[in-house]
């Protein structure tokens, strides 16, 4: 769980990074692991979500990827926390969260591994100076902006294709960085051979993302840091009536000052807006049919935070400052359809709020560091509403207004690592969090296939706490750790089965026969203990590393969720693991990764096992003239059937099957 302080590899180029401030200090008792820029620029998919799925113990609410899988199935979470489609880890670009405002998933496609300088992530809950929203971690994504640029062309299976560009050049007195990134493919048939029908079908998808980064200083110890981002994202889920699609843009502004005083403030924008259709497929598969329309979910994010770190001498760091974030969105919903034409519309949302300041100490004294933080935060939950009526005559037939809530909670995180000789260190960590509701889980009810859930107004806030111990070793270019923890996340949010169709259920409506009635709740708890391990070395251009994370995570419930109780979280694997090697030469490179993921179960009710997988990616790049690399990549390249879904009727859904792509890499700069 100790991430030591490496000595400087003072053979390799420094990359320069849009960063506000240095790495905290107390990070040095966390479990934090590092994916960096060699990683991200030769990883073996260009999907974000893939190469950040080599960190054991991080998953998606469902395993397939943003190329296949409905965009509001793609929160992120660590630990086995699972969940539902809102992320439980805290996702951030230059500092700015990035999870939907309305429904707390992560647009993947928005996101180009090549244009970053490193993902960090760190494990656990009560990160204080992030912000509310981290219980299972944080994973910081950081811009390069080092001088250069590159472009990149491939083609792959399935009349697959890809583009890429990343530049950065220097400016007068500062730097600006441009990166764009367009993809697309006819897609595989997500169901598969042997339980698909006439109605399946090819799920393409059309994907494009643009993003720029400034930096310039204002004066000897001040620099102005401004980000935009625009992306759209077009799927199809693999029959008729199931085309959805996503456009966002986010703006950001940061002011960082190195003097004595450090410091940081940003501000940040977000909006998005999805339109997805959903349908339903007869017994027999072989017509599919629309039984919904979000023709518009409209959503808006803005926010704020700033840090001071004060010097106070050598060994000591003080971190104060303080954060706020503001959503709103709705959903606009054609449903209830009669010959292919909606009878009635919905229409749900509200707004939210959370703000709070914080304080967190590190403190050094020889061989050891002792760190501790804590933050309070006001929430508020304001104009939540639903109204549903009939297209035919404009009557009303439910208008619900839902009362303000507000409170409330505490972050907080304790840690100690002390270097006991040899190279080894010993850590320890407890710490508090929290996560409140998204506006999609408290106000819009949903449909998948024959299964309906309802919402839930009156969703508590999710509350964390946890401790870990871990084990360190460094020697070189040698890295182990190993780590004990255990987290009780109470009043966790999922969504529980209460019945089973044909019938009529509060919140949804009729629920046809081998449909499933749920509603979002708030269980007692979820306990989840675990072992983490890692390992990594480098000698010359070869890299390998490895990790595993095996984990028991059980369900505490009663009273209507009462058969939940202990159970497994659906979608939480016991054992994950991952390894993989890699050499690099100059402009030669290579690299395998492996990657297994263990059983899990599709529902709550543990009665859909998905089987465990195993499955191997590659990457090569040869150099053909001094710029002009031909690369090649490789996705599952055993072609292994990954289920990631199986349906009410028993079909059964599938991840991304082989892939194959070759293409060239135009190259300049410091690459």
């Amino acid at each position: 769980m100790v991430e030591a302080l490496p000595p400087p590899p003072p053979a390799e180029p420094i990359v320069i990074t849009a960063r506000a401030l240095p790495d905290p200090a107390a990070e040095r008792a966390f479990s934090v692991e590092t994916i960096d820029r060699a990683e991200l620029r030769n990883a073996s998919s260009s999907q974000m979500e893939n190469v950040l799925k080599r960190v054991p113990g991080l998953q998606l609410f469902r395993r397939s990827d943003a190329r296949s899988s409905h965009p509001t199935s793609q929160g992120v979470t660590l630990r086995a926390l699972g969940g539902n489609a809102s992320s439980r880890a805290l996702l951030l670009l230059d500092g700015v969260p990035q999870a939907d405002p309305f429904g707390g998933w992560v647009n993947w496609p928005a996101y180009d591994p090549a244009s970053l300088a490193s993902v960090r992530i760190t494990r656990g809950g009560g990160s204080v100076a992030s912000g509310p929203g981290a219980l299972a971690g944080v994973i910081a994504m950081t811009s390069s902006i080092e001088p250069g640029s590159e472009a990149n062309v491939q083609i792959g299976s399935r009349d697959s294709g890809e583009g890429r560009f990343h530049s950065v050049h220097r400016l007068a007195a500062g730097t600006l960085g441009i990166s764009a990134r367009a993809a697309g493919g006819d897609g595989f048939i997500p169901v598969t051979a042997a339980t698909r029908g006439p109605a399946d079908r090819p799920a393409p998808y059309r994907q494009a993302s643009a993003r720029a980064v400034v930096t310039a200083p204002l004066s000897a110890d001040i620099e102005l840091q401004a980000t935009a981002l625009a992306f759209t994202d077009r799927r199809e889920r693999g029959t008729a009536f199931t085309a959805n699609w996503t456009d966002g843009a986010d703006g950001a502004l940061r002011l960082v000052g190195s003097g004595g005083w450090r410091w940081a403030a940003t501000a940040y924008v977000q909006s998005r807006n999805l339109t997805s259709s959903f349908a339903s497929v007869n017994a027999a598969r072989t017509q599919a049919m629309r039984v919904a329309l979000q023709d518009e979910v409209p959503s808006r994010g803005l926010g704020g935070s700033i840090e001071l770190r004060p010097p106070l001498g050598t060994g000591i760091e003080l971190r104060v400052g303080g954060d706020m974030r503001f959503t709103t969105g709705e959903s606009r919903e054609l449903f209830s359809f009669v010959q292919e034409e909606p009878t009635r519309r919905r229409r749900a949302g509200g707004q939210t709020f959370t703000g709070g300041g914080f304080a967190e100490l590190a403190y050094r004294m020889g061989r050891l560091t002792l760190s501790g933080g804590a933050r309070l935060d006001h929430w508020r939950i304001a104009d939540g509403w639903l109204r549903e009526e009939l297209l035919g005559s404009g009557a009303t037939l439910r208008d619900d207004a839902h009362a303000d809530r507000d409170g409330l909670l505490p972050t907080a995180r304790a840690g100690a690592v002390v270097e006991v000789g040899g190279g080894f260190s010993l850590g320890s960590t407890a710490y508090l969090g929290w996560r409140m509701a998204t506006l999609n889980e408290l106000f819009r009810p949903f449909r998948a296939g024959a299964d309906a859930t309802a919402a839930n107004p009156l969703l508590d806030p999710e509350r964390i706490a946890g401790a870990e111990v871990g084990v360190g070793y460094q020697s070189g270019m040698v890295e182990l750790s190993m780590t004990l923890f255990g987290n009780r996340l109470s009043d966790a949010i999922a969504n529980v089965t209460l019945g089973q169709g044909p019938g009529i259920f509060p919140g949804v409506g009729f629920v046809g026969a081998g449909g499933e009635y749920r509603q979002r709740r708030n269980l007692e708890s979820v306990l989840v203990r675990g072992v983490e391990a890692s390992a990594a070395a480098r000698r010359g251009p070869w890299s390998i590393h490895a990790g595993a994370s095996l984990v028991d995570a059980k369900v505490g419930a009663g009273g209507p969720a009462a058969r939940l109780d202990g159970l497994r979280p659906a979608q939480t694997p016991r054992l994950s693991l991952t390894g993989g090697a890699s050499w690099e030469a100059g402009a030669r490179a290579a690299s395998l990764q492996v990657r297994h993921s263990g059983a899990q179960f599709e529902d709550d009710l543990n009665e859909r096992r998905l089987p465990p997988a195993t499955t191997i990616d590659g990457f090569a790049a040869w150099p053909l003239t001094r710029r002009l690399q031909m690369v090649a990549r490789g996705e599952n390249l055993l072609d292994v059937r990954v289920v990631a879904g199986i349906g009410g009727d028993g079909s059964i859904e599938r991840a991304t099957p082989r892939t194959l792509w070759l293409g060239l890499r135009l190259g300049t700069g410091n690459r």
